[in-house]
Formats: C-alpha cells, structure tokens, sequence
C-alpha cells in the first residue's frame, strides 16, 4: 500500500485501535498509529479495506468534529 508521498506502507503489523466512545458491536473506525505524514483508516467489519490520510487532513477532520 503506498502513502500520499508514494512510499510504501506496510500495515500486517499495524496496532489498531478504536475510541473509547466505539460500541461493543464491532461498528467502529480504527486507527493505526506509527506512520509518519499519514493515519490508517479502516471500518471494523471491513478491515481489508484502509484509507491512508494525510495527517494534516486527519487533523484537520478532527478539530472540526471538536469544534
């Protein structure tokens, strides 16, 4: 998988993690931490399938949800 810098992102050892907020029904969002310039996304149900953020737009989504 490559980051937005086209580097190259090996995410099989990647620790996800989700909010303290998530349900216990398995629908949450998980994050992985360990990746410079970019956060790994993925959906619980889903998790073969990663979106790969800039951090600056990650940032950004979550100042906007705080605000």
């Amino acid at each position: 998988m490559s980051t937005q810098e086209g580097q190259s992102a090996d995410l099989d050892d990647a620790i996800w993690r989700a909010s303290r907020r998530s349900q216990a029904n398995g629908a949450c969002v998980e994050v992985a931490d360990g990746f410079p310039g970019t956060v790994p996304v993925r959906d619980s149900k889903q998790p073969h399938q990663i979106l790969l953020i800039p951090t600056a737009a990650w940032t950004t989504f979550l100042t906007s949800l705080r605000g």
